[in-house]
């Protein structure tokens, strides 16, 4: 990652002045049309953005969509539908290893859990939520702005619950907070998901890379009162293939960057988190590869959490190869300069901001003091045991619904409540086996952090071993739904009257969480937050909205070009085709091809266009993403970045920086030719 660091270093430095061609991820309602226009000819008006915009998902997995037909079918990645086709899944039939396809309407199935939301109208709100926290420090601060934006949710959905969902974005680090309301649809059942090697083809080794010869796409439906969605203004389908250079947009929920982080922030991810995530990482994937060798069903059982520890452990590793390049934080801290002398050249704009890096500076102490005990006993509570999950949900949805709204948790106020009940009541498979796998590195890791005589130690464990308690709590019986939904009802009054042990440990723990959650809310998050907005009220008296903030796991997009890259002499084409794809198969994993696929050779033409890449800038949760031609129809979705783009949390290059997309052309091909699926290619091509 060293030959990243200039572009990096640039990218930082530019942040003071504004953002450079390509870059960016923009919110809808501050867009550079002017600067599209100037770099690529192409007029992009309110009705294209409108659109797309009301064409475009966010889906509760973490990822990104788009309506592609007018009855409300929807495209995604299949790693965005890996959870749901193993929750769909038997010992018998594995669909994710088989993939899925519904022959009609009928056999679609429910997607547990999964929530799909579209955005229909932004509203600043910005003056109401600063107005609560102005004059508060600490976790005063954290309440009454987290007041501020529970009370503004509720009155703008109240009454409407059902259909829709309003959510307060924080922008540019707490600079600008806006209203966003979705349409949101409960019911998203699966249509269609590849075979899992054909979708995943190359593995973790080909993760983050390119040339990419995967069929990474599924399609899912939305429904309303049993019925599928009526969705008019869905995003046109091309089935020909992307041309070099033509311009494209990428309509996603780009899930976090740290662009506008301070280096001292930048330090502490550099010296504490991110190391600390990869070997935790590192060693649950360990333990979990090793349980997959026990047979084909523990396999199965792992897959999922698997391949996202695999996927998260190479993004930490690629962000963790920018941050100690020294370069970059004497870059950052060069940026930061030029804004404090600037802000000092306005005597009356420097006495409102103060110091807020030094204060962000300073609380980096408490972070690195609180970290440990706030990451075991709070964040990474049960880390991927879907037991302490629901049981956790379950308890502190009880306790917070006994408070009025402004006084709750966030997650679990009034406006948030519908999903996390949709969350915990959908029916999902729980396994035994691996809830003890996952339970017992948790605590092990908890008691080797924190130290056995740590009290937090003591509350968690006990005189327990990890193994131990971690069997018990493995007994519990909250994997059956019906159980869950009547503890959800019962309130407080049926929490406290249960015998199951994972309840009882929450119950007789979550005292110990919430009190690792308001020190580091007192000491660290609400001291940084507050001068974050100080910070971001700088740069817009000096440059006004000509920036993008950070992502945020909001609607946004990003424009440029399909287009390959050079990097140390190597240059890399923009396009894989299906011909490439038998090159590279070797019948061996994790380069074997899916049954059906062994044969399809002939079926297809070997000069599709099947994977490309273009200079969009994007970050994980751009998973499913369309990617958008000119004149509004979706020529392909994204499913990755290659390796270069891990730094993109930190600043974009956009000479090397590409995102990996499955073309529309080789979608339309596989589903007609290989899979036999005429229903959807006939309501794909809108027949």
């Amino acid at each position: 990652m060293k030959h990243v660091a200039p572009a990096l270093i640039a990218a930082l430095c530019m942040m003071t002045i504004s953002a450079r061609a390509d870059e960016g991820m923009w919110t809808f309602d501050n867009f550079p049309a002017a600067a599209v226009k100037q770099t690529y000819g192409v007029a992009i008006g309110q009705p294209w953005l409108d659109r797309a915009r009301g064409a475009a998902v966010r889906l509760s997995s973490g990822c990104s969509a788009s309506i592609v037909t007018r009855d409300g079918l929807v495209l995604t990645n299949h790693h965005c539908v890996r959870s749901c086709a193993q929750s769909l899944s038997t010992p018998q039939r594995d669909y994710v290893k088989d993939g899925f396809s519904a022959a009609t309407r009928g056999e679609e199935r429910l997607c547990s859990g999964m929530q799909a939301e579209v955005l229909d109208s932004i509203a600043d709100v910005t003056a109401r939520v600063t107005a609560a926290g102005s004059g508060k420090d600490g976790q005063d601060f954290v309440k009454a702005r987290d007041a501020a934006i529970a009370a503004i949710e509720k009155e703008h959905c109240t009454g409407r619950e059902t259909q829709y969902r309003c959510q307060v974005i924080s922008l540019y680090q707490g600079g600008q907070y806006r209203l966003y309301t979705y349409r949101k649809y409960a019911d998203v059942r699966l249509a269609f998901a590849p075979e899992l090697q054909q979708a995943f083809f190359g593995g973790d080794p080909d993760n983050f890379n390119f040339p990419r010869y995967d069929l990474d796409f599924a399609f899912v439906r939305l429904y309303e009162d049993g019925k599928p969605v009526a969705t008019p203004a869905h995003l046109n389908w091309r089935s020909g293939p992307p041309k070099a250079g033509e311009p494209v947009f990428v309509v996603g929920n780009p899930g976090a960057t740290q662009r506008l982080l301070t280096a001292a922030q930048l330090e502490t991810l550099r010296d504490l988190a991110i190391p600390n995530t990869l070997v935790l990482f590192s060693e649950l994937r360990g333990r979990l590869i090793r349980y997959a060798e026990e047979g084909p069903e523990q396999a199965r059982i792992a897959d999922h959490l698997l391949f996202g520890i695999e996927n998260s452990f190479k993004v930490y590793s690629g962000q963790q190869k920018a941050l100690v390049d020294p370069a970059l934080i004497a870059a950052k801290r060069q940026a930061e300069a030029e804004l404090q002398a600037q802000v000092k050249a306005r005597p009356e704009l420097a006495a409102q901001i103060g110091d807020p890096w030094g204060e962000i500076a300073q609380a980096q102490a408490a972070r690195r003091a609180l970290y440990m005990p706030y990451s075991f006993m709070e964040l990474r509570g049960g880390f991927g045991s879907d037991l302490f999950s629901y049981a956790r949900r379950l308890v502190r949805a009880a306790a917070e619904r006994e408070k009025p709204d402004g006084q709750r948790l966030p997650e679990y106020s009034d406006s948030r409540l519908p999903l996390v009940q949709k969350q915990v009541l959908d029916a999902e498979p729980v396994y035994p086996e691996l809830e003890k796998l996952a339970l017992s590195f948790w605590l092990s890791k908890l008691r080797e952090y924190l130290t056995a005589d740590d009290p937090g130690t003591r509350i968690f464990l006990g005189k327990d071993s990890p193994e131990a308690l971690a069997a018990r709590l493995a007994g519990s019986r909250l994997g059956d739904a019906a159980l869950r939904k009547q503890l959800w009802d019962g309130g407080m009054a049926a929490i406290r009257a249960s015998d199951d042990p994972m309840i009882r440990y929450v119950l007789a723990t979550d005292a110990a969480s919430r009190a690792a959650r308001n020190d580091y809310e007192n000491r660290v998050t609400g001291p940084t937050d507050r001068a974050a907005e100080r910070i971001a009220r700088a740069r817009f008296a000096i440059l006004g909205a000509s920036t993008y903030p950070d992502a945020t796991f909001s609607l946004r997009i990003s424009y440029g070009a399909v287009k390959g890259w050079t990097d140390h002499g190597k240059t890399t084409g923009p396009f894989t085709t299906w011909k490439g794809l038998w090159e590279r198969a070797t019948g061996q994993p994790p380069y074997d091809l899916a049954p059906r696929w062994v044969n399809a050779r002939d079926k297809v033409n070997p000069g599709t266009v099947f994977n490309f890449v273009s200079d969009n800038d994007i970050i994980g949760g751009n998973s499913g993403s369309p990617i958008i031609d000119a004149n509004g129809a979706v020529i392909g979705a994204v499913f990755d970045g290659n390796i270069q783009s891990l730094g993109g949390a930190f600043g974009f290059d956009g000479r090397v920086n590409r995102a990996v997309s499955v073309a529309t052309s080789a979608i339309t091909e596989a589903l007609e030719k290989v899979y036999g699926n005429t229903a959807l290619t006939a309501e794909l091509k809108g027949r």
